[in-house]
């Protein structure tokens, strides 16, 4: 690709991208421009900007995507109920489209011909990206440093940092021994004594919440309330998607929801160890449920349960532009036109309880599932012809001798 004039490079501003930047200015002789995006992380992105000034780039985006981010790929990915090998609520794997994205807008408004991604050749944001890059625009040339170089360890990057005068900061305090990743879903941790399977993560790992042994003795409630499948208010109060999903990460957080240890299957074939912090998806997912389990028919639910594991391997692989996630999510999102009303949770050490749950488009009629006599609006009579038809199969099977006994 030495044929290549400006590229857009996925900017943190931390050692990788800032060694990555200096290394396609080197190697490709090319403009680079930087895009940094915040997504909620709860780190600064302005100190970027200087970063990146310092090193000759002239072109500089420091985009704010929260609202974004929350509105059009975690909400959506909820109204699915999404969850990846039982467990994981995909907060990194939903981030990455949207970067995408906006790589691409870049891309085509300053006249680049290749973006640039920090992602190692072992993980699965590479595909992701990468995925995501070619489904918005086919011809984009893509430059992964970490498969092109040969500085495969952080004291090889600091080596050439320190050689091409690369301004990186140095912290007096010790250096976390995890690679993080975060943004308004979730925090995650990887490496250190994680890589250990056996091995217990340690209690000063966590940041955004407080173990459930010392979470507040009394019960928090809270009040959720949906419209078309999204929340849009908490206890009454209407809130924008980015401020719902930040404020539920704080209530969570303080009474121990939303931790996770698991080991996963990453899409390039590696198990992989991993902890996740999120408690404001951990409490989305359970009310989201419970609103659905009065609002929506019951073969919609449970198609929309057989869907969701295909779904969430669609998100969590890189897929979230390809036509067949669209098609889903076009179904997904059909179901929730009556998904409205009002959830009711206590959160207590851990755990997120349903405890009511009502709505104007409620499927729930209490004098048909009442234990007390109803009054005649269900003939419990009819129950017996229904159960033998669908015992019929099984009885003309058993007597042609095809008992299972």
């Amino acid at each position: 690709m030495a044929d290549v004039n400006k590229v857009v490079l996925a900017y943190s501003g931390g050692l990788d991208t800032s060694v990555i930047l200096k290394w396609l200015q080197d190697t490709y002789n090319c403009e680079v421009v930087t895009f940094t995006a915040d997504l909620g992380q709860g780190e600064e992105v302005e100190p970027a900007r200087a970063k990146a000034q310092a090193m000759g780039v002239k072109e500089i985006y420091i985009d704010d995507l929260r609202e974004e981010f929350v509105r059009d790929f975690v909400f959506p990915m909820f109204r699915a109920n999404t969850v990846y090998e039982g467990e994981y609520l995909l907060g990194t794997s939903i981030a990455r489209p949207l970067i995408a994205k906006r790589l691409i807008e870049i891309a085509n408004e300053t006249g680049a011909d290749a973006i640039s991604h920090g992602a190692t050749g072992k993980g699965n944001d590479q595909v992701r990206f990468e995925l995501g890059a070619y489904a918005l625009k086919p011809g984009v040339k893509v430059i992964a440093p970490w498969r092109e170089w040969d500085l495969l360890s952080r004291e090889k990057l600091m080596d050439y940092a320190e050689k091409h005068a690369i301004p990186i900061e140095r912290h007096g305090k010790k250096k976390s021994p995890y690679s993080m990743d975060a943004n308004l879903l979730h925090i995650s941790y990887e490496g250190g004594v994680l890589e250990d399977t056996w091995t217990e993560h340690e209690e000063d790992m966590w940041r955004w919440s407080v173990s459930p042994e010392n979470a507040p003795d009394q019960a928090t409630y809270i009040e959720l309330t949906y419209r078309n499948g999204d929340i849009v208010a908490i206890d009454g109060v209407e809130k924008s998607p980015a401020t719902v999903l930040a404020e539920l990460n704080s209530i969570g957080g303080a009474n121990g929801i939303g931790r996770l240890d698991i080991v996963e299957n990453r899409y390039v074939g590696m198990k992989s160890r991993g902890c996740y912090e999120t408690p404001g998806g951990t409490i989305m997912l359970r009310a989201h449920r419970a609103i659905e389990s009065i609002t929506l028919d019951r073969e919609v639910a449970h198609l929309k349960d057989e869907l969701m594991p295909k779904y969430a391997s669609l998100i969590y692989t890189g897929y979230w532009w390809s036509p067949e996630r669209v098609m889903l999510q076009q179904m997904i999102d059909a179901s929730q036109v009556n998904v409205n009303g009002v959830v009711r949770l206590k959160l207590y050490k851990g755990n997120v309880t349903v405890v009511g749950r009502k709505s104007d488009d409620s499927l729930f009629d209490a004098n048909i599932a009442t234990f007390e006599e109803d009054g005649g609006a269900y003939n419990q009579a009819d129950a017996a012809g229904f159960i033998k038809l669908n015992a019929l199969r099984m009885r003309i099977a058993a007597n042609k001798g095809r008992s299972l006994l």
